[in-house]
């Protein structure tokens, strides 16, 4: 499982971090990363950066780790005032961009709002979230209950089907 690395369509877009604040007078900015590990970020460029329909590509020229954060240096965002009003905007990759992965391994952003069934064809519900534990990660489930059910394939999750938009897991509705 590779989280929120953001295919089919070229134009499809995948956030894969946010600008979270300034960093020194230059025009750097902190970054949140979607990516694991959260540098992986640095490996795109161009970005697509902004909300919504508003967004402009811009070349990534450099970024590193700082101290438990990220920080990068974007073309044309050369001040402090200017790097200043990016903050809170996203930043995106076209899907293309991305590596394909091999068989049996999916980027987060491919199950976000799959439907949930267990292997009696009940719905649970929809991928809303998926929770990085350390041991392994969970899918959130929203339906008529929450579900929290361990991302463990062959185990919990019986099967993924991206195309269909389902995911079968091994769990008992009871079970939250």
């Amino acid at each position: 499982m590779k989280p929120a690395d953001g295919g089919s369509a070229s134009q499809e877009q995948v956030a894969v971090g946010k600008i979270s604040g300034i960093y020194g007078v230059t025009g750097w900015v902190r970054i949140i990363s979607y990516t694991r590990p959260i540098s992986n970020i640095f490996s795109y460029s161009p970005w697509l950066i902004g909300r919504g329909a508003q967004q402009e590509s811009r070349e990534l020229l450099e970024g590193r780790m700082q101290g438990k954060g990220l920080v990068a240096r974007i073309k044309d965002l050369e001040d402090r005032d200017i790097a200043r009003s990016y903050i809170g905007k996203d930043i995106l990759l076209y899907r293309n961009q991305m590596p394909v992965l091999p068989a049996g391994e999916y980027y987060w952003c491919d199950l976000m709002q799959l439907d949930v069934v267990n292997l009696e064809g009940m719905k649970l519900g929809k991928v809303i979230e998926i929770l990085e534990t350390g041991a392994n990660d969970v899918l959130v489930i929203k339906g008529e209950r929450r579900h929290l059910v361990p991302l463990m394939l062959d185990k919990y999750v019986t099967a993924i089907d991206i195309k269909n938009g389902v995911i079968t897991v091994d769990w008992d509705p009871e079970y939250s």
